[in-house]
C-alpha cells in the first residue's frame, strides 16, 4: 500500500474516531438532559400532589386549578401516597411496581428517582407532625424516547455522510501533500548512467522535501564521480593491460617458432605462453564484467531471435570444446515468431548463454547437455540442464559472486567470473536467473527474458 493511501486511511480512522466520540457525547448528554427534565416534571407533580392532598389549605384549590390548567396530563400518569410507620417501614401498595431500593432511598434521603422500562418514578418524603408520608408520581415518556431514537438516526446518518466526505477530503489532502514526492520520484526514474549530470530542482524551503531533494543531489554527485572513475578505468585498462599482454604473447610465439630451442627451454616458454593466454582471457572477462555493469542504453540494442541465438551460442561452445554434446529442444517454441524476439545486445546475450552452456559441458565432463526453449507469461524461458557434478546447496547462494568457485570444482579450470558476468548481462536485459542443483546429479539453470 502506498504511503498516500496509508495517510488517507489514517486520516479516515482518526476522523472517524473523533466523530464517534463526538456523536456518543452528544447522545449521552441529550439522553441525560431528556431524562433529567422528565424527572423534574414528575417532581413538580409530586410537590403539587402533596400540597393538595397532604397539606390542604385555602390555596390548595387554587393550586389544583393551576395544575390542571397549565400542566398537561402525562402518559400513564399515576399518583401514589402511603404512610411510613415509626420503624421506618412503608406500606407499599400492590399496584406500584417500584424497586425496594427506590423506596429505601426516599426514606433515607428524602428524594429519589427510578426507571422501570419506559415508566419513570419520582418520589419524595413529607412530614406532617409525627406522620411521615411518601408521595410517588409515575408516568411513561414515549415522546422522549422517540426524540432520542430520531437523534440516534440523525447521528448515524450524519456519521456515515461525514465519513464519506472525510475520505474524499483525505484523498485530496494526501494527494497534494505527496505531490512534491511524486515529482521527485518521476525525476529520479529518468536518471540513468547516460544522464547522471541531471539534478533535481532544489527547493527554497527548509522542510523534509527540500532536504530530500538536496540529499538526492548529493548522492547523484557521488554516483557521477564513481561512474566516471569506473568508465575511465575500463577504458584505460582495456588499452594498458591488453597491449603488454599482446606483446608478450607475440614475442613468445616468435621464440617458440624457432627450431634451435632447447627442449627444456621450450617447455618453460610453452608454460609461460599458456599462462599469459589464461591471464589475457581473465582480463577480457573482468573488463567485460565491468562494462556489463553500465546502463543498458549504452549498448547496441536490437531485436534478437532467441532460437537463432541458441544455435549460434552452442556452435561457439563446440568450437572451444569440440568433444561437447549439446541437444537443443525446440518442441515448445510458439508458432508466432514475435514471441521469440527480445530487445538487447546480441553479443552480450550470446556471451551469457555461451557461458552457461560452456560451464554445463565442462562440469559434466562433456556428457549430454540439454537446452530447452519455451514461453510463458510474456517471458522467454531458456532451460540449460547438465548431468555434471552439481553444486552443494550451502554454496548455491554464492555462485554469482565474482571469483567464487564451488568446493567440488578443484579438478576443473576456471576463474569464477563467468556466472557473475552472465548475471550482469541478464539483468541488463531486465531478465532473471533461476538455478537448481543436486550434487552428483547435475545442475539446471533457467534464464527468464522479457519479450521484445
Amino acid at each position: 500500500m502506498k504511503i498516500q493511501s496509508k495517510i488517507t486511511l489514517l486520516f479516515l480512522l482518526l476522523s472517524g474516531g473523533i466523530l464517534v466520540l463526538l456523536s456518543a457525547s452528544i447522545f449521552y448528554f441529550a439522553h441525560k438532559f431528556s431524562f433529567d427534565d422528565f424527572y423534574k416534571r414528575l417532581e413538580a407533580r409530586v410537590n403539587i400532589y402533596a400540597e393538595v392532598n397532604l397539606f390542604p389549605d385555602a390555596k390548595s384549590e387554587h393550586t389544583l386549578q393551576v395544575r390542571n390548567k397549565y400542566l398537561e396530563k402525562l402518559d400513564e400518569e399515576k399518583e401514589y401516597v402511603f404512610a411510613v410507620d415509626k420503624d421506618g417501614k412503608a406500606r407499599i401498595p400492590a399496584d406500584i411496581k417500584a424497586d425496594d431500593d427506590f423506596i429505601r432511598d426516599i426514606i433515607l434521603t428524602g428524594h429519589a428517582h427510578f426507571k422501570n422500562g419506559n415508566t419513570f418514578f419520582a418520589g419524595s418524603l413529607f412530614k406532617k407532625g409525627d406522620t411521615k408520608s411518601i408521595v410517588i408520581v409515575s408516568a411513561s415518556n414515549p415522546a422522549g424516547f422517540e426524540e432520542l431514537q430520531e437523534l440516534q438516526k440523525i447521528l448515524i446518518y450524519g456519521f456515515l455522510l461525514a465519513m464519506v466526505l472525510v475520505y474524499f477530503i483525505g484523498k485530496i489532502f494526501s494527494f497534494y501533500t505527496f505531490q512534491p514526492v511524486r515529482r521527485i520520484i518521476n525525476n529520479v526514474k529518468n536518471i540513468t548512467a547516460n544522464n547522471l549530470h541531471f539534478r533535481l530542482d532544489e527547493l527554497s524551503g527548509k522542510d523534509e522535501i527540500a532536504e530530500l531533494s538536496l540529499t538526492f543531489n548529493d548522492m547523484l554527485n557521488r554516483l557521477e564521480t564513481a561512474f566516471e572513475t569506473q568508465n575511465n578505468f575500463v577504458s584505460n585498462a582495456s588499452h594498458e593491460l591488453r597491449t603488454p599482454l599482446t606483446v608478450i604473447s607475440s614475442e613468445l610465439e616468435l621464440v617458440l617458432n624457432k627450431q634451435n630451442i632447447d627442449p627444456q627451454q621450450r617447455q618453460v616458454l610453452n608454460t609461460v605462453y599458456s599462462e599469459s593466454e589464461k591471464l589475457r582471457l581473465m582480463i577480457n572477462s573482468l573488463l567485460t564484467l565491468a562494462q556489463s555493469g553500465f546502463d543498458g542504453k549504452r549498448q547496441n540494442w536490437e531485436s534478437i531471435r532467441i532460437d537463432e541465438l541458441l544455435l549460434t551460442a552452442s556452435e561457439a561452445v563446440k568450437k572451444v570444446i569440440p568433444e561437447s554434446e549439446i541437444s537443443i529442444d525446440f518442441e515448445n517454441i510458439p508458432e508466432d515468431e514475435n514471441l521469440l524476439l527480445v530487445k538487447g545486445n546480441g553479443n552480450l546475450l550470446r556471451l551469457a548463454i555461451s557461458n552457461i552452456i560452456s560451464n554445463a559441458c565442462k562440469y559434466s565432463n562433456n556428457k549430454m547437455v540439454r537446452v530447452g526453449l519455451s514461453t510463458e507469461n510474456k517471458k522467454i524461458i531458456i532451460a540449460i540442464k547438465d548431468q555434471g557434478i552439481g553444486i552443494p546447496k550451502t554454496e548455491l547462494q554464492h555462485i554469482f559472486e565474482p571469483f567464487f568457485r564451488a568446493s567440488n570444482t578443484h579438478d576443473f579450470e576456471g576463474h569464477g567470473v563467468g556466472l557473475p558476468l552472465t548475471l550482469n548481462i541478464i539483468r541488463l536485459h531486465k531478465g532473471s536467473l533461476g538455478i537448481s542443483s543436486e550434487v552428483g546429479s547435475g545442475t539446471e539453470i533457467k534464464v527468464f527474458l522479457p519479450l521484445g
